[in-house]
């Protein structure tokens, strides 16, 4: 990875992907990320903090995330920082910053009990507001 705003996350989709088509038939996806960390505080009790994300993807991936991915799924997503700036009709600045997306690697297991990614583990830290499920230890595959 190059660059100072590269992204790594894993998490899962807050809702189905958004896919829409622009001129010349170029496909683009968005859907929000959620990502969980836990930890224990001083005094042992286990906090969860969860951030949410927006995710965009183009082309063929777009095409991908709505094709295979839904509210919930587990993804590995690889991209960049991304800030946009507009105005609002009143004349505020308004900013959003997003991920675009360049690899994404489906993590949800498929119904034959395999990975789709590839076998999966060390998942702690996602337990949080979106539950997983709870099949024991899983690898990733990094």
């Amino acid at each position: 990875m190059r660059g100072v705003n590269r992204v790594v996350l894993i998490g899962n989709l807050g809702k189905d992907p958004d896919l829409q088509f622009l001129e010349g038939n170029i496909g683009v996806a968005k859907f929000s990320l959620a990502t969980t960390e836990t930890y224990k505080d001083r005094s042992g009790k286990l906090i969860s903090q969860t951030e949410w994300h927006t995710v965009v993807l183009w082309r063929g991936l777009a095409e991908l995330a709505q094709k295979y991915l839904h509210k919930g799924s587990l993804v590995y997503i690889e991209g960049r920082l991304k800030t946009r700036s507009w105005e609002d009709k009143e004349g505020n600045k308004k900013f959003a910053t997003e991920i675009v997306g360049d690899n994404l690697i489906m993590l949800d297991k498929r119904h034959d009990g395999s990975a789709a990614g590839g076998p999966i583990d060390g998942l702690e830290g996602l337990e949080g507001d979106i539950p997983l499920e709870d099949d024991g230890p899983e690898r990733l595959p990094f």
